[in-house]
C-alpha cells in the first residue's frame, strides 16, 4: 500500500496536538481527551464520557515540507436505532490557515444506541487511514482537525518529509465551554462548528470545552477551566440545565456564582464572557426535561419536545427566559467589582428571525447553516472593534 511513497512515521505527542487537555495512551495509539482524568473520574456519566472524548476543536498541528500526509485512526461511530445512519465524521485539512482538503475514515468501532429501550451496544472495529496528497513542497503549517462528533483514537502519522511542532504564532488562546451547540451538534465539519468559525475569524487559538448534554455547572468543569491557560474565556450557560432538568432557581443562582468564582481563582483578570441561551422555542417558557419525540422515527426523523409544565415556573423550575434574566442580573451584580466580566444575550447570536429562516431541525440543535451564522455573529459582536475580546 505504501510502496509508492517513502513514508516517515512521527510519534503523536502532546507537542503536535492543540485543543486537547490530555492524551490517554492506549494499546495501539493515543486518545485525546477534553477533560483531564481527575475530572472524568468525578463525572461518572456515560453522556459526559462520550462527549468529552469526541475531539471538537482538537487538531494535529505541525510544520513540514511534506507533499503527502497519512493519518491512521480508529473512530467510534454512533448509530441510533430507527434513525438513518449518521455520515462518517469529517477531518479538515488546513494549510497555512486555508482549508485544503476534507476526508473521512470508514470502519472503526460502533456504538448502537436504542433511545426507546435506553440501551447501547458497543462493537469494536478496525482502524482506517486517510490520505492527503498533492501538497506544496514548501515549508508550511499543517493542521488536521479531527471530527467534532466521533471519538477518535490516533494510531499513526505518516508523511513523505519530516515534521516538527509548529512554532508559536503569538495568537491568543480562547477557552470556551458550552453545550452540544458549542460542541458542534449538526455542523458540517470540525472547522465549521460555530466556535471554530468564530476563532478563525477572530484570529485566536481555540480550546473548545463544549460538551454535548454536559454544560451543567459541574464543579470539576469549573476547576478545569480555572487550571487551563487562556487569554480569553467564555461560558455559555442554560440549555442543558433546562433539558436535563437538574436544578431549580434556588440552586441555580449560587451555582453560577460558584462556577464563576472558581474560574476567577485561576484567571482573576482575564476577559470572561457569560453567554445566555440561544433561542429555543420549546423551552423559552416551558421547563424541561427535553424528551425524544419518536413519532417521526418511521420517517427517520428524531425530534425533541419539552415535557415540563409552564405552571411549574412558580415552584422554581427553570426555563430559558428565567435563566437569561438571572444571568444578566448576576453578571451586572458581579461586574461592579469585576470590570472584565461581560454578558451576551444568546438571542443576539440566534433569535426569532433566525429561527424563522433557519429553524432547529430537531427543535434543539442548529444545522450547518445556522452554525455558520452563529459563528459569524459571535466574531462580529465579540472579536471585532469594540467587542469584549477585541485585542487591545
Amino acid at each position: 500500500m505504501h510502496t509508492d511513497v517513502n513514508w516517515t512515521d512521527t510519534p503523536i505527542t502532546a507537542e503536535l496536538l492543540r485543543g486537547a487537555l490530555e492524551l490517554e495512551h492506549t494499546e495501539d495509539g493515543v486518545l485525546p481527551h477534553r477533560l483531564p482524568a481527575w475530572a472524568r473520574a468525578q463525572g461518572d456519566d456515560g453522556q459526559l464520557a462520550m462527549a468529552e472524548s469526541q475531539p471538537s476543536g482538537v487538531r494535529l498541528v505541525f510544520r513540514t515540507r511534506a507533499t503527502a500526509v497519512e493519518l491512521v485512526t480508529r473512530p467510534t461511530k454512533r448509530d441510533y436505532v430507527g434513525v438513518p445512519p449518521r455520515p462518517d465524521g469529517v477531518y479538515d485539512l488546513v494549510v497555512d490557515g486555508q482549508l485544503a482538503g476534507r476526508a473521512s475514515v470508514a470502519g472503526g468501532n460502533t456504538l448502537t444506541i436504542d433511545m426507546v429501550a435506553g440501551s447501547a451496544e458497543f462493537r469494536p472495529g478496525p482502524p482506517g487511514t486517510l490520505r492527503f496528497t498533492g501538497l506544496s513542497g514548501d515549508p508550511k503549517d499543517v493542521e488536521i482537525w479531527l471530527p467534532h462528533n466521533e471519538t477518535t483514537e490516533l494510531l499513526a502519522l505518516r508523511t513523505d518529509a519530516p515534521v516538527e511542532p509548529a512554532p508559536d504564532r503569538g495568537r491568543r488562546v480562547w477557552l470556551h465551554h458550552g453545550s452540544s451547540i458549542s460542541h458542534g451538534s449538526d455542523a458540517a465539519s470540525p472547522t465549521t462548528t460555530w466556535p471554530a468559525l468564530a476563532a478563525s475569524l477572530g484570529g485566536v487559538d481555540l480550546v473548545n470545552l463544549g460538551m454535548g448534554g454536559s454544560a451543567l455547572l459541574d464543579p470539576f468543569t469549573a476547576r478545569t477551566l480555572r487550571d487551563t491557560p487562556a487569554d480569553l474565556i467564555s461560558v455559555k450557560i442554560g440549555i442543558n440545565l433546562v433539558n436535563a432538568d437538574v436544578m431549580r432557581l434556588r440552586a441555580f443562582r449560587p451555582a453560577v456564582h460558584g462556577f464563576l468564582d472558581t474560574i476567577r481563582e485561576g484567571h482573576p483578570t482575564t476577559p470572561l464572557l457569560v453567554v445566555s441561551p440561544l433561542l429555543c422555542p420549546i423551552h423559552e417558557d416551558t421547563p424541561g426535561p427535553s424528551v425524544p419525540d419518536f413519532s417521526g422515527l418511521d420517517a427517520g426523523q428524531l425530534r425533541f419536545r419539552a415535557a415540563g409544565d409552564p405552571a411549574e415556573r412558580a415552584s422554581g423550575k427553570l426555563t430559558l427566559n428565567v435563566i437569561r434574566e438571572e444571568l444578566a442580573r448576576i453578571v451586572a451584580q458581579r461586574a461592579a467589582e469585576d470590570p472584565q466580566l461581560h454578558h451576551l444575550d444568546g438571542r443576539e447570536l440566534y433569535g426569532e428571525g433566525d429561527f424563522a429562516e433557519l429553524p432547529l431541525p430537531d427543535e434543539l440543535h442548529p444545522d450547518a447553516a445556522a452554525h455558520r451564522r452563529i459563528g459569524e455573529r459571535f466574531a462580529k459582536l465579540v472579536f471585532a472593534e469594540d467587542g469584549v475580546f477585541t485585542e487591545g
